[in-house]
């Protein structure tokens, strides 16, 4: 496994995963393991202090969610993270690392396909 940045595979992965296109800018981190990725983070919509980061996959270490951290807080200065994801467990995943549940976007991905937000402030970020 690693940690694999702004590859294009990544964004990829993600959109075709919750069937949407990002359009620049935007950031990626994704998961590789052998030769394939199989989680990715796409951060985009930077406002302010924040950027949004759909989130998708499987296989999260700690490892690469330090690196998210790592790389949101430090890397582009950013204060705080809006989680967006279909995925119950992307969402428990969030809690874990200090965030708090802050709404749906319904029907965001899709018909019938809701988005949970999970607001991560940098001082809370448990990494």
């Amino acid at each position: 496994m690693r940690t694999v940045l702004d590859d294009p595979r990544v964004t990829v992965f993600v959109g075709e995963q919750l069937r949407v296109l990002f359009w620049p800018p935007f950031r990626s981190l994704g998961i590789e393991r052998r030769g394939s990725i199989t989680a990715g983070v796409v951060f985009n919509h930077f406002e302010g202090v924040d950027c949004h980061a759909s989130v998708v996959g499987s296989g999260f270490t700690r490892a690469f969610l330090a690196d998210v951290g790592d790389f949101a807080f430090r890397g582009m200065g950013r204060r705080r993270i809006t989680v967006k994801t279909e995925q119950p467990r992307i969402v428990r995943i969030a809690e874990r690392l200090g965030g708090r549940i802050e709404g749906c976007l319904r029907d965001h991905f899709g018909e019938g396909r809701d988005a949970f937000l999970v607001g991560i402030l940098r001082h809370e970020y448990r990494f």
